[in-house]
């Protein structure tokens, strides 16, 4: 299975970026895995929400020229579907067996997703009501697509 996961904005801290690398090779046990980080626009925080709009539409033109050709979109987006992990491994695997081999998890910018990303979406994926930092979402994502690997292989991996 190939893994995408497009994301606005890059990875400043070391921390994050060992933790990312490290889901990176757990991972390549079961999937190829394809990071693709997008600069984001600049948004300040004088903003009207009209340029905030601009903002995400710039970013999901962006966003949409990187989605592989046939790919299954999921979004992660506040407004989504909230799932367990186990939940999450069950959708990755009935994926798989109806055919799906090339998954693509979005993760948009500060301001979120354009319109037209959400739209043109497979699946909308939230992972709770709260809000965090890209950098750290990014973190979290990784390890729970890992987890979800694991479930659907039978491995132990702590709770």
């Amino acid at each position: 299975m190939k893994i995408t996961v497009i994301s606005v904005g890059k990875i400043k801290e070391k921390f994050f970026t060992d933790a990312i690398n490290e889901y990176s090779k757990r991972l390549s046990k079961f999937c190829r895995l394809t990071e693709e980080v997008l600069s984001d626009e600049r948004a300040d925080e004088s903003f009207s929400q009209a340029e905030i709009e601009q903002v995400k539409v710039k970013e999901g033109i962006k966003i949409l020229s990187k989605i592989p050709k046939g790919s299954y979109v999921i979004v992660l987006d506040v407004k989504g579907r909230m799932m367990g992990s186990e939940e999450l491994a069950e959708k990755l695997s009935t994926l798989a067996v109806g055919g799906v081999s090339d998954i693509t998890f979005i993760i948009g910018g500060s301001n979120g997703l354009s319109k037209d990303v959400l739209d043109m979406a497979d699946f909308k994926l939230s992972f709770s009501k709260m809000t965090f930092p890209h950098q750290l979402f990014k973190v979290i994502l990784l390890e729970q697509i890992y987890r979800a690997f694991k479930i659907n292989a039978n491995e132990a991996y702590h709770k």
